[in-house]
């Protein structure tokens, strides 16, 4: 082939590769014709024919790499993957207030601009990475050429551009996904790797700006101490911002990139201020800051703020563990990935009612632990019908531990060693109310110390629009992550008793109607089988008085409940039940009145909205709005609502409801012991489980519907009396110290009042208050509320 059509065939094909890396045909010609002058022309020409014959051949290597010619390869990024790059990053979780509670991540990165990241970092990223970062086009040739050289000489600077880097952090250029058939070749599959990263590195080059560039690549980067990107670094380091930190705090971060482990001032601190030291050197070798200014902060010590963020760091910790599975299922059916598509979620809580409820259950709960281990002295408090200490109950828990499952696993259960180490002290942190504590405990020993401690459980929600502002699941996330609010069920007691005295309203009764206080003997029939039931007062006594059925649900009295529920049907109260949102399931049977089937917090809270929301049920909810990483809605939450009761009933639901604070003996009036009664108006309802089990309270305002629950781990764990637990002395207080904390929250801008005067004309007599002449100083009255007995046969 004559030379001239030769070199037009190379030029055609090679030219089109040249364009990845910025360089035209005529760069290579004007160095032939250098070589011309100097040299023999047949010689050169000789030399340049056989340099033109390697260079085309890298050329169609690169073509090769790059469409991954016959599979051989493995995938480079394409073009829409370059234009639009997907940085994982965190999803977050904001309150309705705006404040951040929450991420879900596998890499903990939040982007930041290249406006908030500070110059002297971005000026000391590039000195000590990429010093020539703003002179090439993604590939240095110059410093490919001299690495050899540079590593001679000790400069810690490779051939990797910043861009580079980049491509390889940004599209896993080294994943599995990348690789093809020559990939599994030793050596080739290094040049294959190299070539990928030089081509995507050009390609990055000619579709984004340096400014660009940079910022991807500080927002990708990995800092170590699990801080992706620099405004994680900043924060986790030295609790700032990328655009706050100072020259030193700058070269440590850049120095770090290295080796995040060999560097880190956390496990290598020495190491960590040598390098430090080596960035500033890059620095004022550079010009970007004196040499007297690198050698003056070169002597200081490395000073951090250091904080790895957890995920059961900050407010309500149980509640984002809920929505932890709720979002995981969101995603997956409607096509995102919770952990790297950057979400933002906004909630419904309210911050500063969220951190007032957590107070009130730690306030509450620390002071009645203390109660409880003075109760139980000398014993152990979990003990059978009869009050006697249940035998082998630590063994018998300690069989169902994950700890127990695996060395039974490994060893045999009947094999010594399960036992050996069941037994064997070894050091650990342990949960207590005055703080983490370190201790030497067996397996045995820890499940025993556990199980004496009591948990909580704490709701708030608006009625009206079904928003959730409160949501304690327990008394630590971090030790007990086992939510009070939503997962757990437990007998609810009298807290159940409305739903009875709803169903009468509904068919008919009104508040004002009165019953006899008597004993009751109930048959029915259960599974085919006859039996009977015989309720009693929580005080084994019938007083024979005829009360209204305010007075009687304010007092909690058990056996005109029992007589209500036989009228009305116990399927009947089953069904008003459901339609308020009880989703749990309710056995059709006289007993079910005094709540003898298990429920959860959530669904009772959510039920009790539908009295103060004029009969429409709403069902609660968490969330307003979720929006893509670039603030885009893509979801609205709207409530359900319907209305499932009349408007009348609801209002005198909520007279009723009064009716514990306002009624002689009404079970709520433990109430008054809070400072909450200056022009304000409270509904509200305790419930006790058997054997003082499970304590209860629902507590109503104009403004809002809340629910308490208070028990052990386990039923057979409680109080023995019904002075110590009873609803009104285990959950009520928390309800009271946290709407003390509400209104005296001036930010919140929630006041006392009344509730709302009836909209419609009510048709039945509700105007009954009972009046009696003895003065009954109601700060100092707690009436028992138990439904202790409800299962009695």
């Amino acid at each position: 082939m004559p030379e001239n059509k030769f070199f037009s065939t190379v030029k055609l094909v090679f030219n089109y590769l040249l364009k990845y890396l910025n360089i035209g045909w005529d760069y290579f010609l004007v160095y032939r014709e250098k070589f011309l002058l100097f040299f023999n022309r047949n010689a050169v020409t000789k030399v340049w024919k056989g340099f033109i014959y390697v260079i085309f051949g890298i050329g169609i290597l690169i073509l090769a790499v790059d469409i991954n010619f016959l599979w051989l390869f493995g995938s480079s990024p394409s073009i829409q993957k370059l234009e639009n790059p997907k940085l994982e990053q965190a999803s977050e979780l904001f309150t309705a207030d705006g404040i951040m509670i929450g991420k879900y991540y596998q890499e903990n990165r939040v982007p930041v601009d290249y406006s908030r990241i500070s110059p002297i970092l971005i000026k000391a990223l590039v000195a000590t990475e990429d010093v020539r970062f703003y002179k090439h086009s993604g590939i240095d040739m110059q410093a490919i050429g001299s690495i050899l050289f540079s590593l001679v000489k000790g400069d810690s600077r490779g051939g990797s551009t910043i861009t580079q880097q980049l491509a390889k952090n940004l599209y896993r250029t080294r994943g599995q996904s990348s690789k093809g058939l020559f990939s599994f070749i030793p050596g080739i599959n290094t040049l294959i790797i190299k070539t990928k990263e030089w081509i995507t590195a050009v390609k990055l080059e000619r579709a984004y700006t340096k400014e660009e560039i940079v910022t991807m690549y500080l927002n990708t980067v990995d800092f170590g101490s699990r801080a992706f990107g620099i405004k994680t670094a900043c924060q986790t380091y030295f609790n700032s911002a990328p655009d706050q930190i100072n020259i030193q705090e700058a070269a440590m971060l850049v120095g770090l990139l290295k080796a995040t482990t060999t560097y880190s001032p956390i496990l290598n601190p020495k190491k960590s201020l040598k390098r430090r030291n080596v960035v500033l050197e890059q620095m004022a070798k550079d010009n970007i800051i004196t040499k007297f200014e690198a050698d003056s902060i070169s002597k200081l010590p490395i000073e951090l703020r250091y904080y790895v963020e957890k995920h059961y760091d900050g407010a309500g910790t149980y509640f984002r563990g809920i929505m932890n599975n709720y979002l995981k299922e969101w995603c997956k059916q409607n096509g995102y990935d919770l952990y790297t598509d950057g979400l933002k979620i906004y909630t419904t809580i309210d911050s500063r009612m969220q951190k007032h409820a957590e107070l009130a259950v730690e306030d509450h709960m620390k002071n009645l632990q203390k109660k409880f281990y003075n109760h139980w002295k000398g014993q152990n408090p979990w003990i059978d019908e009869n009050k006697k200490e249940i035998p082998d109950f630590i063994e018998t828990v300690a069989k169902r531990t994950q700890r127990y499952l695996t060395l039974v696993k490994k060893f045999g259960e009947k094999h010594d060693s399960v036992n050996i180490i069941m037994n064997t002290p070894r050091k650990m942190t342990v949960f207590t109310w005055e703080g983490e504590k370190d201790t030497t405990l067996s397996p045995i020993d820890s499940i025993k110390y556990y199980k004496y401690f009591l948990h909580a459980g704490f709701l708030l929600i608006d009625p009206y629009t079904g928003h959730i502002k409160s949501w304690v699941g327990g008394i630590n996330y971090k030790y007990f992550k086992y939510d009070h609010v939503r997962q757990a069920s437990r007998q609810p007691g009298s807290t159940f008793k409305p739903f009875v005295y709803l169903t009468a309203i509904e068919k008919g009764y009104s508040p004002c109607h009165k019953m006899i206080d008597r004993p009751v003997s109930i048959e029915y029939e259960e599974n085919n089988e006859k039996k009977v039931w015989v309720p009693h007062n929580s005080d084994r006594v019938f007083t024979g008085d005829s009360m209204t059925l305010r007075r009687a649900m304010a007092k909690s009295v058990n056996s005109i409940t029992a007589q209500l529920t036989e009228r009305v049907g116990w399927k009947s109260v089953v069904e008003y039940a459901k339609k308020l949102g009880i989703k749990s399931p309710l056995k059709a049977v006289p007993s079910v009145g005094l709540g003898s089937s298990d429920v959860n917090l959530y669904e009772m809270v959510g039920a009790y909205a539908t009295f103060l929301n004029n009969g429409v049920y709403t069902r609660p909810m968490f969330i307003t709005r979720i929006e893509d990483r670039n603030g885009n809605i893509i979801h609205d939450f709207v409530p359900y609502k319907q209305q499932v009761i009349s408007e009348e009933s609801a209002f005198l639901m909520m007279h009723m409801l009064k009716g514990g604070l306002e009624e002689p003996g009404g079970t709520s009036q433990a109430l008054f012991e809070f400072d909450l009664f200056r022009g304000n108006e409270f509904g509200g309802k305790t419930g006790t489980s058997n054997n003082h089990s499970d304590g209860w309270f629902m507590g109503l305002t104009k403004d809002f519907v809340a629910g308490t629950w208070v028990g052990g781990d386990d039923r057979c764990i409680h109080f023995r009396t019904s002075a110590m637990g009873e609803g009104a002395r285990t959950a009520l207080p928390i309800f009271g110290k946290f709407m003390e904390r509400v209104y005296a929250d001036k930010d919140l801008g929630i006041k006392m009042g009344y509730f709302p005067k009836p909209k419609i004309k009510i048709t039945k007599p509700y105007n009954c208050r009972t009046r009696i002449k003895a003065k009954i100083d109601t700060s100092a009255v707690i009436i028992s509320d138990s439904s202790a007995t409800i299962l009695e046969q």
